[in-house]
C-alpha cells in the first residue's frame, strides 16, 4: 500500500526532527525538557511534559530511560570519561506529608527491570539481587522511608549506591548557602522542584552530589562525595535514566527535566522551559452543604436556624481532641472525618476482629484508595489513654520488616483511633487453631514465621533508640502479610526505656498462659519476660496447641505436656498432628528445644534474643538440656517457687553467651 508507505516515512521523519529539537546535536551531551523516553512500569508522560515515576497506587515501580544506550569510554578497554548529569525532581505526597519509599537516577547495563521489587527496593534491585557485583549498576538515591535492613540514616536523604540499596555513602537532604557558609537542611517531601548535579571525575575518581532549590545556582560545595572508580563498575554501553516505586503509603515522583555532558559539564537547564510540578489536593466533600442546599429557597430565618443546628451537628460528629505532645512524636495523624468514611460509618460489614483493646476495621481511604485497619477503642476498655499513647509512642517510630507499621491515628472525645498497615492474611492465631479440615500452615510457614517474630523482637530489645518491652507477645498478636509472614503487632501494652538502664516496676498485664512467673514477684517487665512469653509463642507454633487448654473440669499447660514429652524422649510427638510427616526433623527438634529454653521458670537461664537469632540461623549449636531438679515437681511450678521463696531449686547456672555457645541446665519436671 504505497499511501501507508508514505505515511510511516512522514512518521519517521517528523520523529527524527523532534528528537533533533529535543536534544542537542552533540553525540557526548543532551538536554531533554521531558517527552522522548523509553517508559516502563507506572512511568508516564503528562501533555505538559512531567515524566511521573508513579502513580495513585501503593506497592508500585516505575522506570524511563534515555531512548539509546551510551558508551561511556572512548574505545573498549579505557577508563570511564568524567561525566556529569543534572536533573530537576519533584515529590508530591497524596494524602498526607510522608511517602514511601523513594526515586533514583541510574547508570545499568540493561534497562529491564521486571525483576526488580517495590517498596524499599525502589524498583532497581530485589532481595536476591542485591549486593552482586554482576549488577555493574550506579545510582543516585533520593529516599522517602528510613529502612533499618539498609542501614538508612533518615527518612529523608541522599546516597550512592553500588550494586546495592546499602549506600556507599548518604547524608540527610541540604545545600550549602553560600551566603552564611552553611549547610541548610531541605525536605524531599516537600511539594517543591529542586536540582541535583551527579558530577564524576574520571581522574581522582571522586564521585560529588549537589543539591539546591530550583530557584537558586549550584551551590559550590556537594552535599555528598565518595572514591570510587567507576571504570571498574560501568559496562558500555550502558543505558541512563530514573526509577521510583511506593510503599503502603503512596505518592508522585516527578522529573521535570534533565541533561547530561561526557567529558565536560552537563548543559545548563532555561528553568523557564520547565513544565510546573502536579498539584495534589484533598477533596472535601461538605455534607453540611449537601444537606442545606435542599432547602436553600426556603425563609431566611428558617435558613439561618438550620445552619447553626447543622454546624453545631457537623462539629460534635467530627470533633476531635489534640494536645501539645502528640506534635514531637510523628505519626502522620487522619480526620475522623476520612477514618469515618473509609469505614463506611464503622459498619459491622467492615469489621475485622475484636478484642480486649477494642475493635479493628477495614477501610479503604478516600483519596489514596489504601486499604488499611482502623483500631477504634473507647474510653471504656480496660486498656485506654494511657496505653494508646504507649503504642502511638513506640510503634509511630519503629520501622522493620517484621513489625506491623503503624501509619497515623486520630484522636476524639471518647475515642481512640490507630491507622495500621493493612495484612491481607490476618493473624496467626485463626491458621494454628482451627479445624482440622481447614488449611493450617506448613513447616517451612512456621519456622519463618517464628525466625521473623525473633528478628522483630531484636530490632525492639537491641537494634532500636530504646529498649522497647512488647509485654504481650501471643499469636492472636501476629499478624501474616500476602507473602505469610510474620509481623508482630499490637503495642498497646508496650514500655519504653532507655538503654543500660533497669525498668520500673508495674502493674501486671499481658495475657494468663505467657506471663513469666517472676513478673508476680517483681512487678518488672522486662527483656526476659518478652523472651518467656517468646518461648510458649514458639511451642504454641511447633504443637498446634494453646498455652492452657480446659478440658471439661480440668486444663492442660502446654510447657508441662512439652517437658514430659521430653523427659520421656518423645518431644517430637508434640508436634501438631497436622504437619503429618512434612517437616524438617532437625529444625523442629531445635525449635523445641529453644522453646523450653526461653520458657524457663528461672529468668537468669534464658537467653537473649541476640542469642536466639544464633541459635535458629544454626550460628552457635543451642545448649543441651539436662534435667536437674527433682522428677516429682511440674515445670510450670518452679517459677511458683522462685515467688514463694523456695530458693533452693534457683541454683540453675545463668545462660551465658561466650563464642563455646550456651550453658545451662533445665529442670525435667513430671
Amino acid at each position: 500500500m504505497p499511501g501507508m508507505e508514505h505515511l510511516y516515512f512522514l512518521l519517521q521523519l517528523l520523529f527524527s526532527m523532534a528528537l533533533n529539537l529535543l536534544f542537542s546535536a552533540g553525540e557526548d551531551q543532551f538536554i531533554q525538557y521531558g517527552s522522548i523516553l523509553n517508559l516502563d512500569g507506572a512511568a508516564t508522560v503528562t501533555p505538559d511534559g512531567v515524566l511521573e515515576l508513579t502513580n495513585h497506587t501503593v506497592h508500585i515501580k516505575g522506570h524511563a530511560f534515555y531512548p539509546t544506550p551510551w558508551q561511556f569510554r572512548k574505545s573498549p578497554g579505557e577508563m570511564v570519561q568524567s561525566f556529569s548529569i543534572t536533573f530537576v525532581f519533584g515529590i508530591v505526597p497524596f494524602y498526607s506529608d510522608e511517602c514511601t519509599d523513594g526515586m533514583s537516577f541510574l547508570i545499568s547495563p540493561t534497562e529491564d527491570f521486571s525483576g526488580a521489587q517495590t517498596s524499599q527496593y525502589l524498583g532497581l534491585l530485589n532481595k536476591t539481587s542485591d549486593g552482586k557485583q554482576s549488577n555493574h549498576l550506579f545510582a543516585v538515591e533520593l529516599d522517602s522511608s528510613q529502612n533499618d535492613e539498609f542501614k538508612d540514616i533518615d527518612d529523608n536523604h541522599i546516597g550512592i549506591n553500588i550494586n546495592s540499596l546499602t549506600s556507599l555513602q548518604s547524608k540527610s537532604a541540604a545545600f550549602y548557602d553560600e551566603k552564611n557558609g552553611m549547610f541548610k537542611n531541605l525536605s524531599l517531601v516537600s511539594r517543591k522542584e529542586m536540582q541535583v548535579w551527579v558530577d564524576y571525575n574520571c581522574e581522582t575518581t571522586h564521585i560529588n552530589v549537589t543539591l539546591a532549590p530550583l530557584s537558586l545556582a549550584k551551590p559550590s560545595k556537594p552535599l555528598l562525595s565518595a572514591t570510587y572508580n567507576l571504570s571498574t563498575l560501568l559496562e558500555d554501553p550502558s543505558y541512563i535514566g530514573f526509577s521510583a516505586s511506593t510503599g503502603p503509603i503512596n505518592c508522585l515522583y516527578c522529573v521535570l527535566g534533565w541533561s547530561m555532558g561526557i567529558d565536560h559539564p552537563a548543559p545548563l537547564i532555561d528553568i523557564t522551559k520547565l513544565p510546573k510540578l502536579p498539584h495534589v489536593s484533598k477533596k472535601h466533600h461538605s455534607k453540611v452543604l449537601e444537606i442545606i442546599l435542599p432547602i436553600a429557597t426556603a425563609m431566611f430565618i428558617l435558613l439561618v436556624g438550620a445552619i447553626i443546628i447543622l454546624l453545631v451537628w457537623w462539629r460534635m460528629r467530627y470533633a476531635e481532641i489534640h494536645e501539645d505532645w502528640e506534635a514531637e512524636f510523628g505519626p502522620h495523624r487522619f480526620s475522623y472525618k476520612d477514618l469515618f468514611h473509609a469505614t463506611n460509618g464503622f459498619k459491622n460489614k467492615n469489621l475485622l476482629g475484636q478484642g480486649g483493646f477494642g475493635k479493628v476495621y477495614k477501610a479503604v481511604l478516600p483519596v489514596s484508595k489504601l486499604e488499611v485497619a482502623v483500631k477504634r477503642v473507647s474510653h471504656e476498655s480496660k486498656q485506654g489513654m494511657k496505653e494508646f499513647i504507649a503504642e502511638v509512642v513506640s510503634i509511630g517510630r519503629l520501622r522493620h520488616r517484621n513489625l506491623v507499621q503503624l501509619l497515623g491515628y486520630c484522636r476524639r472525645k471518647g475515642e481512640l483511633l490507630l491507622v495500621y498497615e493493612y495484612m491481607s492474611n490476618g493473624s496467626l492465631d485463626k491458621y494454628l487453631h482451627c479445624d482440622d479440615n481447614k488449611p493450617t500452615l506448613c513447616w517451612d510457614q512456621r519456622f519463618q514465621i517464628i525466625k521473623g517474630v525473633a528478628s522483630g523482637l531484636l530490632y525492639l530489645h537491641d537494634r532500636w533508640e530504646k529498649v522497647v518491652i512488647h509485654r504481650d507477645i501471643k499469636a492472636s498478636n501476629v499478624l501474616l502479610d500476602s507473602e505469610i509472614n510474620g509481623r508482630l503487632g499490637d503495642f498497646g501494652l508496650a514500655k519504653l526505656y532507655d538503654h543500660g538502664t533497669d525498668p520500673q516496676a508495674t502493674h501486671v498485664v499481658g495475657t494468663i498462659g505467657y506471663l513469666a512467673p517472676e513478673l508476680a514477684r517483681t512487678g518488672k517487665a522486662t527483656t526476659q519476660t518478652d523472651v518467656y512469653a517468646f518461648g510458649i509463642f514458639i511451642l504454641e507454633v511447633t504443637c498446634g496447641q494453646r498455652p492452657i487448654n480446659s478440658h471439661d473440669d480440668s486444663s492442660q499447660i502446654l510447657i508441662d505436656w512439652v517437658v514430659e514429652n521430653w523427659h520421656k524422649g518423645s518431644l517430637t510427638h508434640t508436634l501438631d498432628h497436622r504437619l503429618q510427616s512434612n517437616y524438617n526433623a532437625d529444625e523442629v527438634g531445635l525449635v523445641l528445644n529453644l522453646g523450653l529454653l526461653c520458657a524457663h521458670p528461672f529468668s537468669n537461664a534464658r537467653p537473649s534474643m541476640r542469642q536466639v537469632i544464633q541459635y535458629l540461623n544454626s550460628e552457635m549449636p543451642l545448649p543441651e538440656l539436662m534435667p536437674t531438679m527433682p522428677t516429682n515437681i511440674r515445670y510450670s511450678l518452679l517459677g511458683l517457687m522462685q515467688i514463694e521463696g523456695f530458693d533452693q531449686y534457683a541454683s540453675l547456672p545463668s545462660a551465658v553467651g561466650t563464642n563455646n555457645g550456651l550453658t545451662t541446665s533445665l529442670s525435667s519436671g513430671r
